[in-house]
């Protein structure tokens, strides 16, 4: 017998009475059907108490199913006799959506205020995510099951791992304190610690983007279309009552990574190869609190997590009891990570969320959930406090982040401490997709130009991306050429009412792009479809090589007719900055740190043709020359087996223009 419930558009309710067990009971005999409870994707299931499938009873959840008790109450799927623990899943299912892919919905599951002991059930998770790099990787996982010996992930994955360090078929789980990836021991350990950090080896062709052809899966999944893993859920905290948190104490602290990252860790390897703080890499390389306060973790739930609101209390009643008043940023999505030999691993692509320090408020990928089994990091700005991260009220099940708990009209957007307003510009190819995104934020409180103060900067570096802007000149605007051979920016910053009217600049490093997305928020909310204005009255404007100049909308798609140089600003560009966008009168080529293949690129600015260029150690060696050097690619620095040292980094264009970096390695 199948159970529909009935999908109002919004979420729809079924409430169960409270108190009482929810069965799902299975076929005695054979001769009758067993009970199959279906939930529609978009609708949301209640049970004010306990539930239980019995023999091959199954809940079939393609939507949302929210279970709340209390300590006697029990999730529990047994034979039929009611009582005898039955352990190999299949009875509650929490399916992944189609079409299959990175962008399929999902069954989330929420369970409150039943103790972990009384959590004996299976539940079975399909489950798909893009790979996180191609060759050496590793996939960053969590896994969100209490006790699940790591041995049972080979059959679920369709690969053998083993205990083996750099065999990239063992798993790995991050440590918080001692800034390195730990050996998790013999595979017969379980997971512990609901919030941990997982590492998956890649060899033996783990793909979690497409499955084994022949991985078995519940019906009616085809064979080799999903994986599944099943194991008992998370508690929501150690103690009923309790909630479940992390430390946000001691990460790297006390640890000296040496000059330039090059001392080493317990595993021998050294923390330049594997470490990366994105968000103090333009302020403070290697010094300060560089490569410290970071923390790693994996989502301990089957369903969303919310970070939007960590930063501050809300007004009003509504508050995810965070407030986490040193958060720097987050980091949502490893994007590509690739491996050394060694075992270091490192991530390029990665989606990242700074906080403004004085509002707690979010800027750059804001609004994007953390899903069921993916991971994320945390940043704090220091360690002056010594907070925890509370996760019980940051689960969501939306693929949106919740609206602040206090509605604001237009007038009270209008206050004396201004909003933060931001503008995000996503790179797309000739088929329409992202292959790069940056983005621009203004607020009273912003601080234009080059940053040197960790505690209220939101800026973070781009790395290796292909579309970025620069420090700006904070007079003029566009390129403050102190900077540009420096760094590039994945997060800018600037302040409204010093710099209003003045261009930053954006440069683009790939001819793949043929178009640029523009995005808009105003304290972390988008604005309606085509609207441009801001609360101000005021909105972001885009000027290019020609001197053309237009006022952007929310969604706007603009080509870029093979231009590789724009202007953004806040407010309609000024007469006296008016003109064409300027040719850069320094190089706009960088020597950038790719993780995923532990080198270093020279990144050529985009009105280079061709380039002669020459690696120089300390003694004036030349240690490599390359002549005639394409520059639509990136050029590698094959140092992997050079000695350990520091190195210049010279090229020149075909005219003549020269450019000079240093790097440590």
């Amino acid at each position: 017998m199948k159970k529909n419930l009935l999908v109002l558009g919004a979420l729809a309710v079924s409430l169960s009475a409270s108190a009482q067990l929810m069965n799902v009971n299975g076929s005695a005999t054979g001769t009758t059907p067993a009970a199959l409870f279906y939930i529609t994707e978009g609708t949301l299931v209640y049970s004010g108490g306990g539930v239980q499938t019995k023999g091959n009873g199954q809940i079939d959840n393609h939507g949302n199913m929210m279970i709340v008790g209390e300590a006697i109450d029990v999730l529990k799927t047994t034979a039929m006799d009611g009582t005898t623990p039955k352990t190999d899943g299949g009875n509650i299912v929490l399916r992944m959506n189609a079409p299959l892919g990175a962008n399929s919905t999902y069954g989330q599951l929420s369970i409150e205020g039943l103790a972990q002991t009384s959590l004996t059930g299976i539940v079975s998770k399909e489950f798909l995510t893009p790979k996180h790099g191609t060759g050496l990787f590793y996939q960053q996982i969590a896994i969100p099951f209490y006790d699940k010996p790591l041995s049972t992930l080979s059959a679920e994955f369709g690969k053998t791992f083993s205990t083996v360090r750099y065999s990239r078929n063992e798993i790995l789980t991050w440590n918080n304190t001692t800034a390195v990836s730990d050996d998790v021991g013999p595979l017969s350990t379980t997971t512990t610690g609901y919030t941990k950090y997982y590492m998956l080896g890649s060899n033996n062709d783990l793909d979690t983007s497409t499955p084994p052809a022949t991985l078995p899966t519940i019906a009616p999944s085809a064979t080799g279309s999903v994986y599944t893993l099943k194991g008992r859920a998370n508690s929501d905290g150690p103690f009923v009552g309790v909630p479940l948190t992390a430390s946000l104490q001691n990460a790297g602290a006390g640890i000296n990574y040496g000059v330039g990252g090059n001392a080493l860790n317990s595993y021998n390897e050294r923390y330049n190869t594997y470490l990366q703080d994105q968000f103090e890499a333009t302020s403070s390389a290697w010094a300060g609190t560089f490569g410290k306060n970071i923390y790693q973790f994996g989502n301990p739930f089957f369903t969303n997590l919310d970070l939007s609101k960590i930063g501050y209390t809300e007004a009003g009643g509504v508050n995810d009891d965070n407030q986490i008043v040193n958060i720097w940023g987050v980091r949502f999505s490893p994007g590509t990570v690739k491996t050394l030999t060694t075992g270091s691993t490192y991530s390029i692509g990665a989606q990242i969320q700074t906080y403004v320090q004085s509002t707690g408020l979010p800027v750059g990928d804001a609004s994007i959930m953390i899903k069921p089994m993916q991971t994320f990091v945390l940043k704090l700005r220091n360690s002056n406090a010594v907070p925890d991260i509370k996760f019980n009220k940051l689960r969501r099940f939306k693929n949106v982040s919740r609206l602040d708990g206090t509605s604001y009209s237009v007038t009270a957007a209008k206050n004396t401490t201004g909003t933060l307003k931001q503008l995000g510009v996503i790179a797309l190819n000739s088929n329409g997709d992202e292959i790069g995104r940056t983005y621009y934020v203004v607020s009273p409180t912003s601080i234009t130009g080059h940053q040197t103060n960790t505690d209220t900067t939101v800026q973070a570096a781009s790395g290796a991306g292909v579309i970025k802007t620069f420090e700006e000149d904070p007079i003029n605007g566009m390129y403050d050429y102190n900077y540009t051979s420096k760094y590039a920016l994945y997060i800018n910053e600037a302040n409204e009412f010093d710099f209003n009217g003045k261009p930053v600049p954006l440069a683009l490093y790939s001819s793949d792009i043929a178009s640029l997305k523009f995005e808009i928020r105003e304290n972390v909310e988008l604005l309606p479809n085509q609207q441009q204005d801001l609360s101000t009255g005021i909105a972001f404007y885009y000027k290019t090589s020609t001197g053309a100049t237009a006022a952007i909308s929310q969604n706007m798609v603009i080509p870029t007719n093979g231009g590789t140089e724009f202007g953004l600003s806040y407010g309609p560009i000024t007469s006296a900055v008016l003109g064409t966008v300027e040719a850069p009168k320094g190089s706009r080529t960088l020597v950038v740190y790719n993780e995923a293949i532990d080198n270093y690129v020279v990144q050529f600015d985009p009105k280079w043709k061709s380039a002669d260029v020459q690696v120089y150690d300390m003694s004036g060696k030349i240690v490599i020359s390359a002549k005639n050097v394409k520059t639509a690619q990136d050029f590698v620095i094959n140092l992997t087996n050079k000695i350990q040292g520091t190195y210049i980094v010279t090229g020149t264009n075909e005219s003549g223009e020269k450019f000079t970096s240093k790097i440590i390695r």
